[in-house]
């Protein structure tokens, strides 16, 4: 879990999930989007490959990226499972209340 959100600590590696998130796209038109050179974006794309978030399927002399949304979302359940559901807390609130 600690590398997915280290993966998503950064805003341009969400900016990549978010274009992710209308379909696959090559690493060419990932990187059309950000005004970084090459070399730092495919350290962003090996970040999220690394934190399992995207998926790279070689198409050519293309690399093409999808999102793992269930990893995401995985991820981002076991987080907040982690605080418990907030049930437990509010029920006792609405008693006072009464």
């Amino acid at each position: 879990m600690s590398q997915v959100f280290k993966a998503l600590s950064d805003p341009t590696r969400r900016r990549v999930l978010q274009l992710l998130r209308q379909g696959p796209l090559s690493a060419g038109a990932l990187s059309d989007q950000f005004d970084v050179s090459k070399p730092t974006m495919s350290a962003h794309f090996a970040l999220l490959k690394e934190a399992d978030l995207v998926h790279a399927e070689k198409v050519g002399k293309s690399v093409l990226y999808h999102l793992k949304l269930s990893v995401l979302e995985e991820a981002l359940l076991g987080f907040i499972g982690s605080f418990g559901s907030g049930v437990e807390t509010s029920a006792p609130a609405k008693e006072a209340v009464r």
